[in-house]
């Protein structure tokens, strides 16, 4: 096996890229040509492990080695770390996945393995737009009565159950899986997965008569274009804040940036080493 092993968690396209770019990068001589990373000459290639929540039934797959299914919280993680001697975590989780990160960031300290997180930035509102902050989804679900009677909700398929009380509104729920219950009475449940078209969301916008739409702030250019076909319509839209990332985590915004973070940690933990 190479010499340094880099765990990803993943689930999101920055993640198979991760993966794809790691993988390809099998011989030390190759670490030295890309940028951020050429003081890890000499420490051999990548294995790379993905590591998948398992809550999607067909994921996509990324390159390199793949596990599905939870560690058993921090402490099993911490001990998968040490059993599979990873060299470094990098957290590219969905950006609301909160607890994962927390955890994540507990284990690599317990054990003293290297963390970063690949974040994509999120959206901004431009011209044109309507958009309400909402600190929770429970905060999202107190705003709707105020702003429509037809909700486009497109939060996925946990948390749901903020917005069963709101028996008065009928829903639009799209997810790529079947959506968890309690469910708010008036739903309609499409089955979906991204990237989709800002035609193709004017036309869903359009058909179901939405006066209201839901989002999570996940950034990201696969969803990004039902709010381009919100602002064509008017569409007020309430729009979910992101957790904070974990403290003293480094973070980087794409796949270019976190090559650069596995350089210099890699290197520093190679330097920590030698005597």
């Amino acid at each position: 096996m190479p010499g340094t092993h880099i765990l990803i968690l993943g689930g999101t396209a920055e993640a198979r890229q991760l993966a794809a770019e790691l993988t390809e990068l099998t011989e030390p001589t190759e670490l030295t040509g890309l940028t951020g990373l050429t003081g890890l000459t000499g420490l051999g290639g990548f294995r790379v492990t993905t590591s998948l929540a398992g809550r999607v039934s067909q994921p996509r797959l990324p390159a390199g080695e793949v596990r599905i299914g939870g560690f058993g919280g921090p402490e099993g993680l911490a001990r998968w770390l040490r059993e599979q001697s990873v060299d470094a975590v990098v957290d590219a989780t969905h950006p609301f996945a909160a607890a994962i990160s927390a955890g994540a960031a507990q284990a690599a300290a317990a054990v003293g393995v290297p963390l970063c997180a690949l974040r994509r930035p999120g959206w901004s509102a431009g011209p044109g737009d309507r958009w309400y902050p909402a600190a929770s989804l429970a905060d999202a679900a107190a705003q709707l009565p105020a702003l429509g009677r037809r909700i486009f909700l497109t939060t996925g398929r946990l948390g749901l159950a903020a917005f069963a009380d709101l028996g008065q509104l009928r829903f639009l729920v799209r997810s790529v899986e079947p959506p968890e219950p309690p469910l708010p009475r008036h739903t309609h449940i499409l089955l979906d997965r991204g990237p989709f078209t800002v035609d193709g969301e004017r036309e869903l916008l359009r058909t179901h008569e939405i006066d209201v739409l839901v989002t999570k702030d996940s950034g990201g250019p696969a969803t990004a274009a039902k709010l381009s076909a919100a602002r064509e319509l008017e569409v007020p839209v309430v729009v979910v804040r992101r957790p904070p990332a974990p403290p003293d985590v480094p973070v980087a915004p794409d796949v270019a940036g976190v090559l650069g973070l596995l350089g210099v940690l890699l290197s520093r933990a190679a330097a920590d080493r030698c005597p």
